[in-house]
């Protein structure tokens, strides 16, 4: 008659209970079948595994050298050159032939010149509509705009088209809106209405605003040119 041995109540021997650590000790769920046709004697061994520290490999040192030592001049040239010209406008000019830099020279100031030869009909007929449509809006907003500075309306019809003809020739974006807006007509009606009333000396206040848009535009100009 065989018989059958409960692992969990009966032990293997004094050998395999004097295991140091319980924490490393681990059933092996693959049985031990052994004896004769008589008896079988089904035992789970425990076995003592011994953890590895996985240490990380050594971090490798860099040396950082010093920066090399300028002089007041060379910081003042360095500082200058990231202020005014921090994407070096002028790399398309270097290793480039004389009268290649005069092209792109030519080009850089009046971009007309760089998407002029690539101009199509298609693009022209686009141009067309989309400036009908917008004369339909720039026309009334000009006038009232002209109101809003004290200035006659013809004045606000002239900033309508003509800041755009300029724009086509020096500008470089093509979907750019350029005129007269809200907040600078109003501003520049209320700062020469406190010097020059309008109805009063109405040529003297014309005067005065044609400066200030000039002064206006060379500030604006310079802004562009030193970047």
């Amino acid at each position: 008659m065989k018989s059958f041995q409960d692992p969990f109540v009966q032990m293997l021997g004094p050998k395999d209970m004097s295991t140091p650590n319980s924490n490393n000790k681990r059933l092996d769920s693959a049985p031990d079948i052994s004896g004769d046709d008589d008896e079988t004697q089904i035992t789970i061994s425990t076995e003592t595994t011994t953890t590895t520290t996985n240490r990380l490999p050594p971090q490798e040192i860099h040396r950082v050298c010093l920066p090399p030592n300028r002089t007041t001049f060379q910081k003042l040239k360095h500082r200058l050159s990231e202020m005014f010209f921090p994407d070096d406008p002028f790399y398309r000019f270097k290793n480039q032939t004389l009268l290649r830099k005069w092209v792109l020279g030519l080009q850089y100031v009046f971009p007309i010149f760089q998407w002029f030869p690539s101009y199509s009909i298609q693009l022209f007929r686009s141009d067309l509509i989309s400036g009908l449509t917008i004369a339909s809006l720039a026309i009334p907003q000009g006038i009232s705009y002209a109101k809003l500075a004290n200035l006659p309306p013809i004045i606000g019809i002239y900033s309508s088209f003509v800041p755009p003809l300029i724009y086509s020739v020096l500008g470089s974006s093509s979907h750019l809106g350029v005129g007269p807006v809200s907040i600078a007509s109003l501003a520049m009606g209320t700062m020469l209405g406190e010097m020059i009333s309008p109805i009063l000396e109405p040529d003297l206040y014309l005067r005065l605003a044609f400066t200030s848009t000039f002064f206006a535009g060379v500030l604006q100009a310079s802004l562009g040119i030193f970047r």
